[in-house]
């Protein structure tokens, strides 16, 4: 594992941390099952890394390694449910809310797709669910390509056998591959390389041009970043976390919000976090509390790669306005300060960063980052989909509604970009939103507001 995706993978142990994410997608028919089974099959071939699981045991000080499940079973991973009559979105968005719940089974891969029939009207959907060991946002979007077609026939895979089963059973026979090393070498290797990377960024700053300069600078902005000592703003929300969800869906026309967010001098993530300041200051406001700002935690892309699966984020926190300015004023101000935070040299070291907090005892390291999460109000994540329409083994993709993890805040909201729409998906902690409509609401009305200047 990276260093980022060990330190996910160890903070599972507090469960209000943990980084599953789930990705709802409404399908305008039912998909052909079998079809599906077949190209998950290959898609298993294709991306070894869906056929492994995180190995047991071994000393905490020792980074945790992927090996190959020898006894993968592509049917427990790969499912179908029926939803009861009338088989409304709400009943779906409560399964998979309660899905979401469960925690991961730490002896098998780490994820799970399933096939859910039985929506009004004879639709059906997709529910994905992986951890975040396992990928981030994109590189999931990435892994889905393995599975997606982009017409309704269907695409020759020369993966498949004659069921698909054939292909999985003759890859699994291939030996695990196993680190190399002591035990005692590991945390040595971390040292020297956190070491090593400091040291490349002060000495080469044309290649990590994010962290270069003044050393003074950059170590303030890991200080900005990642010692916040102020507790999370939000007089409703703070202190009320729980493991139970609630999931809420919209969608805003893609075109229309870019071109509101072009005229106002921004750009569509601009856009997408105006909204949510927007809708968090009214969903206080209407309880009687004035909120002029409340810190959010977003993930900024640091991926060069063309892989799916894999992580290669760093995570930042920013103040966002949420006084009751007009929406023009709110978004000048936020394009402001997302632009300095996106510009903060810390961003390019913080994965080795994660390797330092690999070596501190487990429950030292639950506690710091539970302290942490106890300074954001709430999660937003912004991820790039497809601009044409998606099949699922022969019905067509209508909209896709990502769950990203709450992290230990009120609540999560990611959008993803897909066919001409921006499908958000909000994953909120009953404890802290205790009326998930009315924030959905105020997004909606934030939304409305905003996209007056297209």
């Amino acid at each position: 594992m990276s260093e980022a995706e060990a330190l996910l993978w160890r903070l599972d142990a507090e469960p209000r941390l943990r980084s599953s994410f789930v990705t709802v997608t409404f399908l305008e028919t039912l998909p052909d099952l079998e079809r599906f089974r077949r190209r998950m099959a290959a898609a298993v071939i294709a991306a070894p890394r869906l056929r492994e699981r995180p190995a047991a045991g071994g000393p905490w000080l020792v980074r945790p390694v992927w090996q190959q499940d020898p006894d993968f079973d592509l049917d427990f991973h790969v499912r179908s449910v029926d939803l009861p009559a009338p088989g409304s979105d709400t009943q779906l968005l409560e399964w998979a809310a309660r899905h979401s719940e469960d925690p991961m089974d730490t002896t098998r891969a780490l994820w799970q797709y399933t096939i859910v029939h039985g929506l009004a009207g004879g639709r059906a959907a997709l529910v994905t669910k992986m951890h975040h060991a396992l990928t981030d946002g994109l590189g999931g979007v990435r892994l889905s390509a393995l599975f997606l077609d982009a017409g309704s026939a269907p695409a020759l895979d020369p993966l498949l056998g004659a069921d698909g089963s054939a292909a999985v059973d003759d890859q699994l026979a291939i030996p695990e591959s196993r680190a190399a090393g002591s035990v005692l070498s590991a945390p040595l290797r971390l040292g020297r390389r956190v070491a090593d990377t400091a040291m490349s960024t002060a000495l080469a700053p044309l290649r990590v041009p994010a962290a270069a300069g003044d050393a003074t600078e950059v170590a303030r902005s890991l200080f900005r970043q990642l010692v916040i000592t102020d507790r999370a703003r939000s007089p409703l929300w703070r202190g009320r976390r729980s493991t139970r969800r609630q999931f809420r869906v919209t969608s805003f026309d893609l075109e229309m919000l870019r071109s509101a967010a072009h005229r106002l001098g921004g750009t569509l993530n601009d856009a997408f976090v105006c909204i949510l300041a927007g809708a968090a200051g009214a969903y206080h406001r209407d309880r009687g509390v004035t909120v002029d700002e409340l810190r959010m935690s977003m993930p900024v892309s640091t991926r060069t790669d063309r892989l799916a699966g894999g992580n290669a984020f760093a995570p930042t926190r920013v103040l966002v306005p949420t006084g009751a300015a007009e929406a023009p004023d709110r978004f000048v101000e936020l394009v402001r300060r997302l632009s300095a935070t996106k510009a903060e040299r810390s961003l390019s070291v913080l994965d080795p960063l994660a390797g330092l907090l690999h070596v501190l005892p487990p429950p030292v390291l639950t506690a710091l980052a539970r302290s942490q999460a106890d300074t954001v109000d709430f999660a937003a994540s912004n991820v790039r989909g497809a601009p044409f329409g998606l099949y699922v083994a022969g019905a067509r993709v209508e909209r896709n509604h990502p769950m990203g993890p709450t992290a230990g805040t009120a609540f999560n909201a990611t959008v993803m970009s897909y066919n001409g729409r921006l499908d958000l998906g909000l994953n909120v902690d009953e404890a802290a939103v205790d009326d998930p409509d009315a924030l959905l609401r105020h997004v909606d009305e934030a939304a409305t507001e905003l996209l007056a200047y297209a």
